[in-house]
């Protein structure tokens, strides 16, 4: 009873350490970048391109097979052994090996494991964006639970005060000092908040379901994020030359190499296109035998009397016979050598080398090749577009930042100013020198000060993850 006891408090123990698990930017990075669909999908992308290096080596391996067959025969067919046509009943075995070998193709098997190593190293590429692709995503789902979280605790706090002003208000009512009017304002005022209290609260649950969709984690209820240790580190990204950005972004996003790989591949398309207009070269070697288990007919000398005498011809002149003496063979039916003999009996070899020159296949090749300069054209131009679109992609990024951060200091001052504002109103609504509707109305400028306050503070976070991320720092490294 003990021991069950004991095992019942460890297992709820557990349980609810994992139901209040906070999860760190970090570790929703790491584990999107684990199980993510997308990832996966490029991830089995250069496990295809593997299966196309192995299938390149292939070209250099000789081809060999073996073939065998065993069939039976009735009525009149030709033995396979003595090629004799009988009426008969027999079975028959054949067996062939075959070698080949291609020993010039036009350079096209070289070219095809060149293309291999290129392909799967634009799918490495094209893994390693969509990697960054989705460690943007989780950033910004994360960043935006934050904001929604830090907006919730600034009307929560503000409605707390609220409550506290509602305590004072009435009793200043009930005292004569102040009007009913402010007590309702105020009133409306907690009311208001409440309601934007609930559409918080909403946020929060909606973007929180969001990210955990994101990370495919299906424990919605329990999934939580920490909130705590996140501002703004200055790590002076948006004050290098934004040439220096750019020219760090060409030598390591993915775009630019991914771009570069498809022009590589597409020369490679071109070379493996133009070897079809050399002769091509290949070996052969060819191995045959044969089995038969039907009796054949033998003319054997009869050896109880092993020669006859017979007259070949006349003398002329005296008209005497001329006798000759010549072997007595009869037909015999002969039944089939044993199997291992008749194998090496019966065997035989071929071998020898085929040319294959093209004179002449209906444009095909020539077709093929123009068709493959104009792809490398295509991903010429798609690479110069590639670089443009990074350059741009920077300089958006690069004033973005820039402006996140105008944005952030502006909110900062303005929130400064609205504090001031709020806290003289308060004083002033303290003593009775301002209505009650004057303080809400200060009171919901220094609401809206402190939430635009964390929108820009967390939009000038994110932008400079992204500007960082071009300068080549990697995902799981950015520091918040």
């Amino acid at each position: 009873m003990k021991n069950l006891t004991f095992f019942l408090i460890a297992l709820f123990t557990i349980a609810s350490t994992h139901a209040q698990k906070k999860w760190t930017l970090k570790e929703c990075v790491e584990h999107a970048l684990e199980n993510n669909i997308s990832v996966k999908q490029s991830e089995l992308d250069v496990d295809v391109t593997d299966i196309e290096k192995l299938s390149a080596i292939g070209n250099f391996i000789p081809s060999i097979s073996a073939t065998g067959g065993v069939s039976e025969n009735t009525g009149l067919s030709f033995n396979p052994v003595t090629n004799n046509a009988q009426t008969t009943t027999f079975l028959s075995a054949t067996g062939r090996i075959n070698v080949g070998y291609t020993l010039f193709d036009g350079l096209r098997n070289f070219r095809q494991l060149q293309r291999a190593d290129i392909s799967k190293l634009a799918s490495q590429y094209r893994l390693a964006k969509m990697k960054d692709d989705i460690s943007l995503f989780v950033a910004n789902g994360y960043l935006q639970v934050l904001l929604n979280k830090a907006n919730l605790e600034v009307i929560k706090s503000q409605n707390q005060v609220t409550q506290d002003q509602i305590k004072r208000t009435n009793d200043l009512v009930d005292a004569g000092v102040l009007p009913r009017g402010d007590l309702l304002e105020i009133e409306a005022t907690n009311a208001s908040e409440k309601q934007r209290i609930a559409v918080a609260e909403n946020a929060v649950t909606i973007s929180l379901i969001s990210l955990a969709q994101l990370l495919l984690i299906e424990d919605y209820e329990n999934f939580d994020i920490v909130d705590e240790g996140y501002d703004i580190v200055e790590q002076g990204i948006e004050s290098k030359p934004v040439t220096e950005i750019i020219n760090t972004a060409k030598e390591n996003r993915s775009e630019v190499k991914i771009a570069e790989s498809n022009v590589e591949l597409a020369e490679k398309d071109l070379q493996i296109a133009r070897g079809s207009y050399y002769p091509t070269l290949s070996a052969f070697f060819g191995y045959d035998t044969r089995y038969t288990d039907a009796t054949s007919f033998q003319s054997q000398i009869d050896p109880d009397n092993p020669t006859v005498t017979q007259q070949i011809g006349v003398v002329e002149e005296t008209g005497q016979a001329v006798i000759g003496e010549f072997p007595n063979t009869q037909t015999v039916i002969v039944g089939a050598d044993p199997f291992i003999d008749q194998l090496y009996q019966n065997d035989g070899i071929a071998y020898g080398f085929q040319l294959n020159i093209p004179i002449l296949n209906g444009f095909a090749a020539r077709a093929n090749v123009k068709r493959s300069k104009i792809n490398l054209e295509r991903t010429k131009f798609q690479l110069e577009q590639a670089k443009l679109d990074l350059e741009s992609n920077v300089y958006q990024a690069y004033v973005d930042a820039k402006g996140a951060l105008k944005a952030y200091e502006a909110a900062l001052a303005a929130l400064e100013s609205q504090e001031l504002a709020y806290q003289y109103a308060k004083d002033r609504y303290d003593v009775g020198l301002t209505n009650a509707f004057d303080f809400s109305q200060s009171k919901l400028r220094y609401d809206n000060a402190k939430i635009e306050e964390n929108r820009t503070k967390y939009d000038y976070i994110f932008k400079t993850k992204v500007l960082e991320l071009y300068f080549g720092i990697p995902a799981t490294e950015l520091k918040f």
